[in-house]
């Protein structure tokens, strides 16, 4: 393992955020972006039950929310992910296979936010192209790598501002598609038609990413002031925050555009549905608030996912190499996670991106419910029947997720477990490898 001078651990201060910085750190993860992304995609499996679909990811997530706010509470601190894991199951290949599926879930989500930046920006360029999507794509994560290369006090701000527009943004806009539609339902029914089960939970699988983001509050453990109290408040608030949102957004949705129609624009959909209601302004309007959304998104991803590729590297759970460029590891880690981000961004289209982020997010949620019932409970004084219960709805929607995309689109499972395989194979070889030079 190359040394380095690192200095990303400086990024950290404790009591440094207060209980709504806590919150507005949360919704800004998760509001925007997801949204953007995923209601057609969500809509694609669930049909007319999309919105519950949003609503039920909500619910599982709560429930999912349990284990980290324990963990935190009992060990606050700037680890995030991989700490929790060494926790649980020590300092090995399990915790070094499971972070590296935390990682690359996040990496896939920095994809898949930059593919929807340019599926909304290419809707207002008179110009058709097979590569402009892609094009655009890897454009915009290039440019999040040089905002990334700037001081974090650029970042954290930048990022904020964004946040906060774009989540009342969101919200106005779907107050005024509701009030301008009559708020009428049609595409939307509490009895699935066109859906079987195993479609409704998939949809519910696939919409857990949206909600994905209030692990950077249990990520922020000891710069939250009064960390034991506020994590878990933080992530209550932004849980039922984000869940309004969403039930707004998918109402407003659902109630200017056809299942079918929503499908169709499902890369796009939320400004599909603004060209019934508002015209071209509001086509505009929402295109603007999408690229608000998505451009700060992928600026704010690539700062933590480097940040937490560049953790797993001090902990010496994957191998690093500078390959000749200089600064610290964080900077190192910032250019592999880039590139990584723009290749699935330049080859993946938006569903695909998104299965595969859903599944590796899945997988190491229940690893961390697991570990928090198997070994750490007491420790943590955690509830044995919330932990199971999160287990089951976890294996439940990733089975009917899997179960859908096999029989739709096997390359999506496929490259999965090879992924899963490589993972697990190269972390095993390098720690024995490790252990053995050491």
């Amino acid at each position: 393992m190359a040394e380095h001078s690192d200095s990303h651990g400086d990024d950290y201060r404790k009591n440094s955020l207060s209980l709504w910085g806590a919150v507005s750190l949360g919704t800004g993860v998760m509001i925007g972006a997801g949204i953007f992304a995923l209601t057609g995609q969500v809509a694609d499996l669930a049909k007319d039950w999309f919105v519950m679909a949003f609503m039920a990811g909500g619910v599982i997530a709560g429930f999912s929310a349990y284990s980290y706010v324990k963990l935190t509470q009992a060990y606050p601190s700037a680890g995030g992910i991989a700490m929790f894991l060494s926790k649980a199951y020590g300092k090995g290949s399990l915790t070094a296979i499971f972070s590296l599926l935390m990682y690359f879930s996040m990496v896939i989500n920095e994809s898949l936010v930059a593919r929807t930046f340019a599926s909304y920006s290419s809707q207002v360029i008179n110009y058709e192209a097979q590569w402009l999507i892609p094009a655009l794509a890897v454009g915009l994560i290039a440019f999040a790598f040089f905002i990334n290369i700037l001081n974090n006090e650029f970042i954290q701000t930048f990022s904020f501002v964004m946040a906060v527009i774009k989540a009342l943004g969101i919200i106005m806009l779907a107050i005024g598609g509701l009030w301008a539609s009559g708020i009428d339902f049609e595409s939307i029914s509490v009895i699935p038609q066109d859906a079987g089960a195993g479609g409704v939970l998939a949809g519910v699988a696939l919409s857990i990413l949206a909600y994905k983001g209030f692990t950077t509050i249990t990520n922020s453990g000891d710069e939250i002031k009064e960390p034991k109290k506020n994590v878990a408040r933080a992530i209550v608030i932004s849980l039922f925050i984000c869940g309004g949102a969403y039930l707004l957004v998918t109402l407003a949705v659902g109630s200017s555009l056809s299942i079918n129609e929503i499908v169709q624009a499902k890369d796009y959909a939320l400004a599909e549905a603004a060209r019934p209601v508002y015209g071209k302004i509001g086509l505009w309007i929402t295109v603007g608030f999408a690229i608000i959304a998505t451009v700060s998104g992928v600026i704010a991803s690539a700062f933590a996912v480097s940040r937490m590729l560049a953790m797993l590297t001090k902990m010496e759970l994957v191998p690093h190499s500078h390959f000749g460029m200089p600064g610290s590891i964080q900077k190192h880690t910032l250019v592999y996670t880039v590139v990584m981000a723009m290749l699935l961004a330049a080859f993946f289209d938006l569903g695909r991106i998104a299965s595969l982020g859903a599944i590796f997010y899945i997988i190491m949620d229940i690893a961390i419910h697991w570990g928090v019932f198997r070994y750490l409970r007491k420790d943590v004084n955690a509830n044995p029947i919330i932990l199971l219960t999160a287990i089951v709805l976890d294996v439940v929607v990733l089975t009917a997720f899997i179960y859908i995309k096999w029989e739709s689109d096997p390359l999506i499972i496929w490259t999965a477990l090879i992924g899963i395989f490589l993972i697990s194979v190269g972390e095993v070889i390098f720690l024995k490898y490790k252990r053995e030079t050491n």
